[in-house]
């Protein structure tokens, strides 16, 4: 362990230098930093809700209304299916959580049944899939002469984890559309979301970006009732919608849609004659069938309906088969911006509710900051005066191991864009105690080799090379339970796992290699007869 080689020397300089490098922005203001040149390390860790303040929200997805709009789709293919392979059928219906539908001939009974198989099959995703669960996602039951499709248990719990995994992406996109808010956005239970936006004390705007479905489809209208009123019974086959704030009045749609938004690829905020419009772009197939849509239905109205809201309803003109379009209406340049970003980010599956609402203020934060700063320098402070009065110039090495240790961890979680909360500070803390500890091991295990009547150098390679083995083991322990933390925590845990496991992986560094170099060179420099550990206690002199 006294042996030094100059690739080890040069490595852990380099590293060294690179961790001053990456931590050095983070003594400079956010403004400073960014002004930096592009080849110069300028990215610093993010504060977390705790200490910059912010905005708490508990969302809740409504999913009574998508468990509904499942059953529909349910509903309609099984329609389709049975029309399509002349099966006769009567009273479909909703019941409970599924499809019901009677089949009066006896003899379609099992033909029926097999239809109302593949139909849930397709519904809960294939027949494919680990250990084949997506079958269990519908039932089929045959009462009587009565066929039903239902969700099983296991079909509402898989609905639940797609919709929230969907819509945590989708809110993640409407939130943070830059990706520079460091939003932590995480699942709650079942049907429920936490978002924690830093740096926001206004939730209003986040709210009014939650709050819209954002769903958006595209109708044709009624070709002879072009003025409908709010009283007006819709014929089979179309629905009546409100126009929105700019397009008022009733409409008469085509109740299923000739198109939807999930074809969008693109939306902006543009200007037309002056005017604010919002610009779209299909993508492959949503482009070829808005052309044939276009190309067949020239002069007349078509809706484009968003939230059960007809947002603007123009008349065809003439053929767009280029894949993109506009929409035209009575936007403000704020309204048309903030339908653009919804539009991009896509609908939301689910209506989400706010459960909880809560922000933290900016000057918690500061003061958080602030007594975890001279905590720590308090602490830093009696661990360097503890060091140096039990062992002297060793305990200097050990204190310069730990700045070094505290430079690279902060230089870790700047590149990786790690955000510093509360319970990040304690595992900063920790893992500190945990770097001092090694040199204590080490230190006290040359002070027993040098009882035992070694040298100086064969004590201290002693102390290296056997208390390696103790040092790494608790080292490695506590950098798994750090990312089991990170793993299945949430929220403050996951920030204390992130800083844990970091800080115990670079004080292993700056413990074993860092101290043993500044030893070694030390003993190299100054062949020294005693070590400053043991003042009292003279030693033989030895190399």
């Amino acid at each position: 362990m006294i042996n030094i080689t100059r690739l080890q020397f040069w490595s852990a300089l380099i590293v060294c230098v690179l961790a001053l490098l990456f931590f050095a922005p983070n003594l400079l203001s956010e403004k400073s930093a960014k002004s930096l040149p592009s080849y110069v390390p300028h990215q610093q860790f993010s504060l977390g809700l705790d200490l910059q303040g912010g905005a708490y929200l508990l969302l809740e997805a409504e999913m009574k209304d998508v468990i509904n709009d499942s059953l529909r789709g349910v509903r309609d293919s099984l329609r389709k299916s049975l029309r399509d392979q002349r099966v006769r059928y009567e009273e479909l219906r909703f019941v409970g959580r599924g499809v019901a539908f009677r089949a009066p001939d006896a003899a379609q009974l099992d033909k029926a049944k097999s239809i109302a198989e593949t139909v849930a099959r397709d519904a809960g995703g294939g027949s494919g899939g680990m250990f084949a669960q997506r079958q269990t996602l519908y039932d089929v039951r045959v009462e009587g002469n009565s066929v039903s499709v239902r969700l099983t248990d296991a079909g509402v719990a898989s609905l639940n984890q797609r919709v929230i995994d969907q819509a945590m992406e989708i809110l993640r996109k409407r939130i943070d559309p830059e990706g520079t808010r460091e939003v932590t956005i995480q699942r709650q239970g079942d049907a429920r979301v936490i978002v924690e936006v830093p740096g926001v004390s206004d939730t209003e705007e986040i709210k009014r970006r939650i709050g819209t479905t954002a769903k958006m489809t595209f109708h044709l209208v009624h070709p002879s009732i072009l003025t409908p009123t709010k009283d007006t019974v819709a014929p089979p086959g179309y629905r009546l919608v409100k126009g929105a704030r700019g397009e008022e009045g009733y409409y008469l749609v085509v109740d299923e849609p000739e198109l939807d938004g999930t074809h969008l690829t693109d939306a902006s905020q543009q200007f037309q004659d002056g005017l604010p419009i919002i610009a779209f772009r299909f993508d492959t197939t949503g482009a070829r069938i808005f052309c044939k849509i276009t190309q067949e239905n020239i002069r007349k109205p078509f809706a484009i309906i968003l939230d059960n809201e007809v947002i603007s309803a123009p008349v065809i003109q003439s053929a767009i088969c280029g894949g993109s379009g506009i929409i035209q209406g009575r936007f403000t340049v704020e309204s048309a911006t903030r339908l653009a970003l919804l539009l991009r980010a896509g609908a939301l599956p689910a209506k989400f509710n706010v459960v909880e609402e809560r922000t933290v203020g900016a000057t918690l934060g500061a003061d958080a900051i602030e007594a975890g700063i001279w905590a720590s320098m308090l602490g830093v402070a009696l661990v360097a005066a503890y060091m140096i009065s039990a062992y002297g110039l060793f305990g200097v090495f050990a204190i310069i191991a730990l700045t070094f240790n505290l430079i690279i961890l902060a230089a870790i979680m700047s590149v990786l864009g790690a955000t510093l909360t509360l319970p990040g500070i304690a595992g900063i803390v920790l893992s500190l105690g945990m770097s001092v500890d090694a040199n204590v091991l080490i230190y006290e295990r040359m002070r027993e080799e040098i009882r035992a009547g070694r040298t100086t150098l064969s004590a201290i390679d002693a102390g290296f090379r056997r208390a390696f083995t103790a040092i790494s083991d608790s080292n490695i322990t506590s950098i798994i339970a750090g990312l089991l933390l990170y793993l299945f925590g949430s929220g403050p845990v996951k920030g204390f796992g992130v800083t844990l496991a970091i800080g115990v992986g670079a004080s292993f560094f700056t413990a074993i290699m860092l101290t043993r170099i500044q030893v070694v060179y030390w003993w190299r420099w100054w062949r020294p007869k005693y070590l400053p550990i043991m003042r009292k206690t003279p030693l033989a002199a030895g190399a």
